[in-house]
């Protein structure tokens, strides 16, 4: 049965602190349109920007996961997106008016709890799922962590740690079936171990611990003084080592919270992939580095699996019909092609000959195909989408407003056909259009962006 992607009925919220910083964090949980994804919005920033959650924008995996767009940070992201992914939802617009998302009682069950308040509302698209093929494998060296990933029909985790001491040893957890989630993951906390609480502290790297977030493991014999230390700081006069090895600031949910909540991490930080899994992931001593790279190596091997295959016998409009929606005309009409066209996307040609004008600076001895002008391509087809929609769309034309996340993966030369996919991300609203934009020479992506535009009604009718 095809599953509908789903996002919330209402808007809801809550309020914690952060780990790091100690501030207080509002962060609220908003209904957002198909295929939007999990997005947050910084509106303690002026123009609230955007970071989607998306494994290209990771910045830094240092006890967490932090992602980055334009210099706008978004810390400690892995409980919410486990959270989110826990309870279902595909298209989710986080507000928060901090860098650091909240630290709540170190578990994804406060997200969850409060996702489940606002009920769900299943869309119109059917949620697209990344099916594995292939056995695939990232290991890390240094540590000796690896992760794996079987082709299966659900999404079925398990993860082994290692962790090398007496009091945590050897642990294990399993999910077999994420429906299960919040039952089984979601209320296990993190964990830190007691010489790196020491550092920590003296760091001032968790000036919101509060003692009530995270679970202390004590793997040293420490000294009378050093628990007294610790009453101080916290302010709790009742502080003592368990016969379990853990302080007794909080009360273990199961012997094996600390492996549930590594793979409460797994289930975070592969949700920045932006697809539901059908894999049996095997994780052996999974942390957010290598959970992010195992990310990465999947998201390529997305993009390489999904690239479309094209009709190029197709015509939708020719170079005739374009001129007559496009303003642009030799030699800065870039487009010869439309070969589809949906309520979604479109899909163009741009056929690359040694006739260009700009090859003649751009390179005589290497000809390539500039990138500036590979966008601007996938920008006119983004324009001819939108001004089909248009009843008069010679009184129209579209302006770039903004371009982000443009990576080009290789050459395009002289004899390259290349074909411009521009995919809608958001319904047109007051004139701003988002797309998605793609470039393919032989079935490999050659240049990717993200494009905004604004569509403007002229002064003067174009004849």
């Amino acid at each position: 049965m095809l599953q509908k992607q789903k996002t919330l009925l209402k808007k809801v919220y809550l309020t914690g602190f952060g780990l790091h910083t100690a501030k207080e964090v509002h962060i609220s949980f908003k209904p957002a349109p198909e295929n939007t994804g999990f997005v947050f919005v910084r509106i303690d920033l002026p123009g609230s920007p955007q970071v989607p959650a998306h494994i290209d924008l990771v910045k830094h995996t240092d006890r967490s996961t932090a992602i980055e767009k334009d210099g706008v940070k978004i810390l400690t992201v892995e409980h919410v997106l486990a959270a989110l992914t826990g309870a279902d939802l595909d298209n989710v617009i986080i507000e928060v008016d901090s860098e650091e998302l909240p630290i709540m009682d170190g578990s994804a069950l406060p997200f969850i709890n409060v996702l489940e308040q606002a009920g769900s509302l299943d869309q119109q698209t059917e949620r697209e799922y990344y099916e594995l093929s292939d056995i695939i494998s990232y290991t890390d060296t240094k540590t000796g962590s690896e992760i794996t990933a079987l082709p299966s029909k659900g999404y079925d985790l398990s993860v082994m740690v290692d962790f090398d001491t007496e009091v945590l040893g050897s642990q294990n957890a399993i999910l077999t079936d994420l429906r299960n989630f919040k039952k089984e993951i979601a209320s296990a906390r993190t964990f830190c171990f007691f010489h790196e609480l020491e550092s920590l502290i003296t760091s001032g790297l968790i000036k919101g611990g509060d003692l009530n977030n995270a679970i202390v493991y004590v793997d040293k014999n420490l000294k009378e003084e050093q628990i007294q230390g610790l009453q101080k700081i916290f302010q709790r006069n009742d502080l003592q080592v368990l016969p379990n090895g853990t302080l007794n600031n909080v009360q273990l949910h199961s012997a094996n919270e600390a492996a549930r909540h590594k793979l409460l991490d797994v289930v975070g930080d592969l949700a920045l992939i932006g697809k539901y899994l059908k894999a049996k992931i095997i994780a052996y001593k999974p942390g957010h580095q290598i959970n992010t790279q195992f990310a990465k190596k999947l998201f390529k091997n997305i993009q390489k699996k999904n690239t479309p295959r094209f009709d190029l016998n197709k015509t939708v409009y020719d170079i005739n019909k374009i001129m007559k929606l496009l303003p642009h005309r030799p030699p800065f009409l870039l487009i010869d092609r439309i070969i589809d066209l949906t309520e979604r996307y479109v899909v163009g040609i741009k056929n690359i000959t040694m006739n260009e004008p700009f090859f003649v600076g751009h390179f005589p001895e290497e000809p390539v195909f500039p990138g500036v002008l590979q966008v601007e391509a996938m920008a006119q087809a983004g324009g001819i989408f939108v001004l089909s929609q248009k009843e008069d769309p010679k009184n129209y034309s579209t302006y770039f407003m903004k371009i982000d996340n443009v990576r080009f993966k290789q050459k395009v030369i002289p004899g390259d056909l290349m074909i411009l996919k521009m995919e809608l991300l958001q319904n047109i609203r007051m004139g701003i259009v988002r797309m998605q934009g793609h470039g393919y020479v032989n079935e490999k992506i050659v240049v990717e962006a993200e494009v905004t535009a604004q569509v403007v009604r002229t002064k003067v009718s174009r004849s």
